[in-house]
């Protein structure tokens, strides 16, 4: 029995033959026309539905006219919308295996969308409709499950992330059901602005709470995996902006000690920034030589970052997050906290929020922003965000330009104001410099 279920099976036909590539996969309708081999994919695992296809599709590779085939193929694709079912219970091996599926960059989110077709599943089970096949699932039905999801304190973007993964299993599995995508309509995305009055914002680090961060990992008395190397992953995230995963698989090829530059290719978006290095950078980089194993700056936490579990979903990410937030907390500072109507606490200190420093610096000390998106990468959106708020004195500035205050006084108020500044005050070097104000305001 073990070696039929192994077998690939293959039926010939009048006209060609259905065969499976691998055992158990995907039929497929071979035919040779004027001496050319074709291969039509069939979508279906079932040995009878995909004969039943391929003898439909029979008549339209034998037509010799394109006014044939194109009649052939529209009888063909009606007739296929009506009579085609496909039970619930089969649609995810369909689609897994459909030439169209979304094919994600991580296994995270490509479990994600097994994750959220099984949780459709599993609330359609609960209606009393009783749908047991794809093309019995309808507006409503869709319209059902997205005001269930509302009650699920779900964060807006978690929520319009499952109903687009919906969509797209939808699309993929368009010719089992009669209508358009039922995942289609705007109104089930929920709006942003939702959210807008408790949205936890990113924040950036003072330098003063940088500078803290970094005496908290040289405190003997702080305990710590890999405490050396977290403490050179903040310094690279501190002085080049980069990101966590950037940061934590640094590679030692990738840094010119020479020149003091830094080339990183950003794991995120694939740009390649090229960085100076710093003093202080260079210094926590010598003091990495000395442990230097492999190609890794931080080879612990390098393998730490990069564990998998049996599915190969990377959870090590999750854990050097761990540590690093516990360095955060260590100087006083909650990096998330609780919202109302989320079940999820919201983030508002984290590694990337050295991101935000590094670009909130450049910004006040007037670097101009194609330099800060030359190291942060041409897409990054936080660049907008400090250069459109450049700090609380050219604010302050712009207030007092804009007020009664800043209007510019006659020499008749500007002495009045000196005579009376005089009769209150003691002449000091000090009250001197304050007269000379006064008297150029």
């Amino acid at each position: 029995m073990a070696k039929a279920k192994n077998k690939v099976e293959s039926v010939k036909l009048e006209f060609g033959s259905v065969r499976q590539k691998t055992p158990g996969g995907t039929y497929y309708f071979r035919y040779q026309l004027n001496g050319i081999r074709k291969e039509i994919p069939l979508h279906t695992p079932n040995k009878e539905d995909a004969i039943r296809q391929a003898k439909d599709l029979i008549p339209v590779t034998k037509a010799q006219s394109i006014d044939m085939v194109a009649a052939h193929v529209k009888q063909a694709k009606g007739l296929e919308k009506i009579e085609r079912k496909l039970p619930l219970d089969e649609a995810w091996h369909i689609y897994s295996t459909h030439p169209d599926r979304a094919v994600p960059h991580t296994v995270s989110e490509q479990l994600a969308y097994k994750t959220t077709f099984e949780e459709f599943l599993s609330f359609i089970s609960t209606l009393p409709c009783g749908i047991v096949s794809i093309h019995e699932v309808d507006p409503n039905t869709v319209e059902s499950f997205a005001s269930w999801m509302k009650t699920k304190a779900l964060a807006v973007d978690t929520h319009n992330r499952k109903i687009k993964r919906l969509r797209k299993i939808f699309d993929v599995l368009k010719e089992y059901y009669p209508h358009g995508n039922p995942f289609k309509s705007k109104h089930l995305l929920r709006n942003a602005r939702e959210e807008q009055d408790y949205v936890i914002r990113r924040q950036a680090f003072s330098r003063q709470e940088e500078l803290q961060i970094l005496a908290e990992l040289k405190n003997p008395a702080r305990k710590l995996m890999n405490k050396e190397e977290i403490r050179i992953v903040y310094h690279i995230g501190m002085f080049t902006g980069q990101r966590l995963k950037d940061c934590v698989l640094m590679q030692w090829q990738n840094i010119d000690m020479e020149r003091r530059r830094i080339y990183v290719k950003q794991f995120k978006t694939g740009k390649e920034v090229s960085i100076p290095i710093s003093p202080e950078l260079y210094e926590a980089l010598e003091t990495a030589k000395t442990w230097q194993i492999n190609q890794y700056v931080c080879p612990k936490s390098a393998a730490r970052y990069n564990k998998l579990n049996e599915a190969g979903k990377n959870v090590g990410n999750n854990l050097v997050n761990i540590d690093v937030l516990r360095v955060i907390r260590w100087i006083g500072l909650e990096p998330s906290v609780s919202v109302p109507g989320r079940k999820k606490k919201m983030t508002q200190y984290g590694f990337h929020s050295l991101r935000h420093s590094f670009a909130s610096f450049c910004a006040e000390a007037g670097v101009p922003k194609a330099v800060l998106l030359s190291i942060l990468g041409t897409d990054s959106d936080i660049a907008d965000k400090y250069y459109t708020h450049v700090g609380d004195a050219a604010q302050e500035q712009a207030i007092r330009a804009i007020s009664f205050s800043g209007v510019e006084k006659t020499d008749n108020e500007r002495i009045a104001a000196a005579i009376e500044f005089l009769d209150k005050e003691k002449p000091t070097p000090e009250n001197w410099n304050r007269l000379k104000e006064i008297l150029s305001e």
